[in-house]
């Protein structure tokens, strides 16, 4: 597989990394969505259109009550579950779906591997991720701290400190936080990621990479029990090439 055929499934954790992950613009008409993905026995996924922006990103003065106590439970959740695995859908710009299982256990490491015929794994170490590419046994490396994604993996998480939170909301079936990545050479992504309103389960991402493209990540058959190997987070920087 290509590098260039590989964007569409590592887009929802490496989207903005490097230009040359970038979209070509004629893979979708601009403005357009890719089709949201859903996982068997998932919540409806939709769409709210009452996105309540905030004022100044970290301006705590601008929040409401409610918007403050969205936050606050978010961040709660995110900091608390310490191990989580299950099963993801992924939708990505050019309505390509796969799936597969995942594995997270903080702080730093994720395992996702994707069914055949996607043949990619994505592991993170708590110092860099790589993607590999199974079918040629290659891999490229990138720094966790460059992932939209890294805040996921911390052993703390606070939105308001941690990311450039914009937009926070909720309805009757998800709760809703949207975090903007600025890069002064490849421009702005962003990362809206939806929990569920009743039990604050984590439910999908969407990230929309500078050019407007989106890849959708639905997770489902959620585990926070298990405590993963720890060698499906080892990394092996000499068995593969670039």
């Amino acid at each position: 597989m290509s590098r260039l055929g590989r964007t569409a499934i590592i887009g929802a954790l490496l989207t903005g990394l490097v230009s040359g992950l970038t979209l070509p613009a004629m893979a979708q008409a601009p403005g357009s969505r890719a089709a949201t993905p859903r996982p068997p026995a998932a919540d409806p996924i939709l769409t709210n259109p009452f996105a309540a922006l905030l004022g100044k990103t970290g301006a705590t003065t601008a929040l409401k009550p409610e918007q403050r106590a969205l936050i606050d439970r978010i961040s709660n959740y995110l900091s608390s579950v310490q191990n989580l695995s299950g099963k993801f859908v992924q939708v990505g710009p050019d309505g390509k779906r796969t799936e597969g299982q995942f594995v997270i256990q903080k702080p730093g490491k994720v395992r996702f591997e994707y069914n055949p015929p996607a043949m990619i794994d994505i592991v993170a170490d708590g110092q860099s991720v790589i993607v590999r590419d199974r079918n040629l046994s290659t891999q490229d490396v990138y720094p966790l701290s460059q992932t939209p994604l890294r805040f996921l993996l911390a052993d703390k998480v606070d939105l308001l400190k941690d990311t450039n939170l914009v937009a926070v909301y909720a309805d009757n079936v998800f709760i809703t936080a949207v975090v903007e990545e600025k890069n002064p050479i490849i421009g702005t992504s962003r990362l809206m990621i939806m929990f569920s309103a009743a039990d604050m389960q984590l439910k999908q991402w969407t990230v929309t990479d500078p050019q407007g493209f989106d890849t959708t990540v639905a997770v489902y058959n959620l585990d926070t029990t298990k405590r993963a190997d720890p060698n499906m987070f080892r990394i092996d920087y000499t068995r593969y090439h670039n």
